[in-house]
């Protein structure tokens, strides 16, 4: 299931996040944690089925939304988190906005625009 992030789920999805390429510096994972909750045009999700598995992360852009940021815990790789977590963002969102991704989400989707 896709929960919004909010700042009690802060060290769960520094955690999830610092999984990605980008995001291994402290400086700049908290510089995206921080970009996450003030900036309205970007919104951090996580993927929650027993525990918290894994995060999704996209900013608006006009009628875009542009996912940046995918990540699932190491152990539960592999087993279609990911694309459950990109559906559901699909499911949610897709009447309001063109969904693509940015070079880090590649794999998930086409190059926006």
């Amino acid at each position: 299931m896709l929960i919004k992030y909010k700042k009690s789920f802060e060290k769960i999805a520094m955690g999830l996040l610092s999984f990605m390429p980008d995001e291994k510096e402290v400086k700049k994972l908290q510089s995206t944690i921080k970009e996450y909750e003030n900036n309205d045009d970007w919104q951090l999700f996580l993927w929650k089925d027993e525990d918290i598995l894994g995060a999704i992360g996209a900013r608006f852009n006009n009628e875009q939304m542009i996912v940046q940021h995918i990540s699932v815990t190491p152990s539960h790789r592999n087993q279609g988190i990911g694309k459950e977590m990109v559906k559901a963002l699909k499911d949610q969102y897709q009447d309001q906005y063109d969904i693509c991704g940015d070079g880090q989400t590649k794999d998930f989707f086409d190059q926006c625009d």
